[in-house]
């Protein structure tokens, strides 16, 4: 990906505040899997979606779908840009030959291509204008006839979030169990909305609904594309 134009740091630095928001979040991160998701329903979801081969997990966090995915890996390599997510990532995958990377992925730039490409609920993290720069980088990323699989939010887990005003990117506010609060890009994109993008950018796309507060989707770049 030589010449890839990096995201500029500055004011308004969406990425850096996400970031020092996940840092902040570590310790209480896994509480979200039993008070807002239903991972039994979510990990039966995963069985069913085509991963395997060499895998690159983006935005990892604790390491809870890591566990899951390495089950059907061949090798798997977990990246996250707070080390603290990723201090507990490799507590929980100890005894494995995960490959571990701390890096912020808009300013990332993969050594080797992968076969399957997984993020969980990370999508739904990434702001509109950098969707181009991240699918073409996902792009790269991929072996011949590899594919993007994903796990997000639906439009329906806005009745829980608490919009930000006064930012120039979809952004809510968190609070922390300490009542610190923060900033974190969310645009939650219904899968007709999301597979008509992605088909826009050259991507094969078929997006579902899990459930009526979770999606998940499987792209494969187009060869004309």
């Amino acid at each position: 990906m030589t010449g890839t134009k990096k995201r500029q740091d500055g004011p308004g630095d969406w990425s850096g505040g996400q970031i020092a928001y996940y840092q902040a979040r570590a310790d209480e991160y896994d509480a979200t899997y039993s008070t807002r998701m239903d991972m039994p329903r979510l990990a039966k979801a995963l069985d069913s979606l085509p991963v395997g081969g060499d895998v690159l997990e983006i935005a990892c966090g604790t390491g809870q779908w890591t566990r899951l995915l390495s089950r059907r890996a061949r090798s798997l390599t977990a990246l996250d840009a707070a080390p603290e997510m990723l201090r507990r990532a490799r507590g929980r995958m100890r005894g494995t030959a995960t490959r571990f990377i701390e890096a912020d992925v808009f300013d990332w730039e993969p050594d080797r291509q992968y076969d399957t490409v997984f993020f969980a609920f990370w999508l739904s993290h990434v702001p509109p204008m950098e969707m181009e720069p991240f699918w073409d980088l996902l792009r790269w990323a991929l072996m011949p006839g590899g594919r993007v699989v994903f796990l997000d939010d639906s439009p329906a887990k806005a009745a829980i979030e608490e919009p930000a005003d006064g930012i120039p990117v979809p952004t809510v506010h968190r609070t922390l169990a300490d009542g610190s609060r923060h900033l974190a890009v969310k645009v939650l994109r219904d899968p007709a909305e999301l597979s008509s993008q992605l088909n826009g950018l050259g991507w094969e796309t078929h997006v579902e609904a899990i459930d009526r507060f979770h999606l998940a989707g499987v792209a494969r770049p187009r060869e004309s594309a």
